[in-house]
């Protein structure tokens, strides 16, 4: 089988996750993704470590299927080999500050007097032309930013969701534009710069919420975990867990309640749509956890999937890891990596392909592991790789 993205070069001079984990989905559909580290490795790099050398679990996921060196791109030999690396890249994947770009000679007009058909992919954390472009910024700002989080928790405690998920968005809208500016590419001969943006994602993201706002102020204030457009929409505490339940539209609705033995509900103006059900949710919820708590999950969970009602249940990590589905769906895969204790389970490409599906190819590289086989495709022999190391610039 042939990958999508077979003969594709990209470096990867990302740092954290919207950048890596771009590059990490360009490798997983068969890009050569060379990351470049410092030279006593970049600081996302040891992020939650969990072996022995200290490499972290972020670093794990986000590097997958990329070879590695290491490099000083400030010195003068080391912007001589960016040069010769550009020269063979399709793609430069950097969500760096576009001063850090200009100074690194990263920035697309630097990039095209080397390879003038090159696509530039960053991300930065504002976006351009606004009074905040300059400044730099990380993934939960983004939510906090785009009214999310002032929605989540409650009014005296709000909370930012624990997953990253404005960087991890930000990263697959990065992926998606490169492939279209390696499309367009196709077609024109022209690369281009793609440019993602924390707070564009988060907002992009929690759009319908703002449009609401903007058009009938709607002024909505946090409901803990409760959802505000239909009902039952929260997570309700089971006699020895927690699960959550959906009800959107009428008819999911009337099976809920039949469930319930609320069958008079379904003529209470109160309930009559999701929206009319949202405004009463507090009802809706105090009723299913009445039903919730006489049950324990596996029970609920069992009464609830015979009316066609959606749920599941809270698990911790450990029993995400255990669960028979998320396991047998190959929703996770355990790989190796020297000085583990364990096997890593890595999550594969996100979204399948029947065709053309991305694939693990090899483990998150060790520090530098690939540095002297990289140099050496460059034209370095051996012994001017060994002065570029005696000179800290590998």
């Amino acid at each position: 089988m042939t990958n999508v993205l077979d003969g594709i070069r990209v470096l990867d001079f990302g740092r954290y996750i919207a950048g890596p984990y771009c590059a990490a989905l360009l490798a997983d559909l068969g890009a050569d993704v060379i990351r470049i580290e410092r030279i006593g490795g970049g600081e996302d790099r040891w992020v939650a470590p969990v072996g022995d050398d200290g490499v972290g679990a972020m670093f794990l996921v986000m590097n997958r299927n990329k070879r590695a060196m290491t490099l000083d791109p400030s010195s003068p030999a080391g912007r001589e080999i960016v040069k010769k690396l550009v020269a063979t890249a399709d793609v430069v994947v950097a969500n760096l500050p576009p001063e850090v770009l200009r100074a690194l000679a990263l920035d697309l007009e630097s990039l095209r007097r080397v390879k003038p058909d090159i696509i530039l992919t960053t991300v930065t954390a504002f976006g351009a032309g606004g009074p905040w472009s300059h400044k730099h910024g990380f993934d939960g700002i983004g939510q906090l930013m785009c009214g999310s989080a002032y929605l989540t928790g409650t009014l005296q405690q709000p909370y930012r969701a624990a997953v990253a998920w404005v960087d991890c968005g930000t990263a697959s809208l990065a992926a998606f534009g490169t492939l279209a500016a390696l499309m367009a590419r196709q077609k024109t001969g022209r690369g281009q710069k793609v440019e993602g943006a924390l707070l564009r994602t988060a907002v992009a993201y929690n759009n319908p919420t703002l449009v609401e706002q903007q058009i009938i102020q709607a002024d909505r204030v946090p409901t803990e975990n409760r959802g505000q457009t239909s009902a039952p929409s929260d997570v309700f505490r089971t006699r020895d867990g927690w699960i959550i339940v959906y009800a959107i539209g009428n008819p999911m609705f009337a099976r809920w309640a039949g469930l319930m033995g609320e069958e008079h509900w379904l003529s209470d103006p109160r309930f009559k749509d999701d929206e009319a059900r949202g405004n009463h949710g507090e009802i809706i919820s105090k009723r299913m956890s009445e039903w919730t708590q006489a049950r324990t999950t596996a029970q609920a969970l069992k009464e609830l999937e015979a009316a066609k009602v959606p749920a599941g249940p809270l698990y911790t990590p450990q029993q995400a890891l255990d669960d028979a589905h998320i396991r047998r769906a190959g929703l996770l895969a355990d790989t190796t990596y020297p000085g583990l204790a364990r096997p890593v389970p890595l999550s594969p490409t996100p979204v399948d392909l029947s065709e053309t599906p991305g694939q693990f190819r090899h483990r998150a590289p060790m520090l530098g592991e690939h540095t002297d086989a990289i140099l050496g495709e460059l034209g370095y022999s051996a012994d001017e790789i060994k002065t570029l190391r005696g000179a800290n610039v590998v």
